[in-house]
């Protein structure tokens, strides 16, 4: 008979007191590093007609907005309801198919099919402006097009 016997150990139990720190660490990462997609208005917050059957907008990441109407700086971009901003920075209706271009080359290829272009334009833009913006969309084929509206009578 020996005198050492080779002693079974069963398996540790695993650590977890550092687990919260780890998820702490992981939860301060995402804050600092997250950022929010926003845009500054170039123009005043349109004033949206209204209408009495509104339908809210599905899959908004796939949506790419173009804003018309007054610039809030009248002296550098000039007056009258009828400036375009796209992204950040005012622009002319020839920009538009340069923006959607840029605006599908951010969404895999699957899902272009499914963008939608959203104009929200103040109720005092002139009718031409927008009718601009549409065949400049319709030559770049951007043709699922949503007209923002708030809910309420109809003029």
């Amino acid at each position: 008979m020996s005198k050492f016997r080779k002693k079974k150990k069963g398996m540790p139990a695993v650590n977890t007191a550092s687990l919260p720190d780890i998820v702490f660490m992981l939860l301060f990462f995402f804050m600092v590093t997250t950022t929010m997609r926003e845009t500054e208005l170039q123009i005043e917050n349109p004033r949206l007609p209204s209408a009495t059957e509104v339908k809210k907008l599905e899959h908004k990441s796939l949506v790419s907005t173009i804003y018309v109407g007054k610039s809030k700086d009248a002296a550098r971009h000039g007056t009258g309801y009828n400036r375009i901003q796209l992204n950040d920075k005012i622009a002319t209706a020839e920009d538009v198919p340069a923006f959607i271009i840029n605006e599908r080359s951010k969404v895999p290829e699957n899902q272009v099919a499914f963008m939608t272009t959203s104009i929200k334009a103040d109720k005092e833009s002139n009718v031409g402006t927008i009718i601009d913006i549409r065949l400049k969309l319709r030559d770049v084929n951007a043709l699922k097009i949503s007209y923002s509206a708030s809910k309420g009578e109809g003029n």
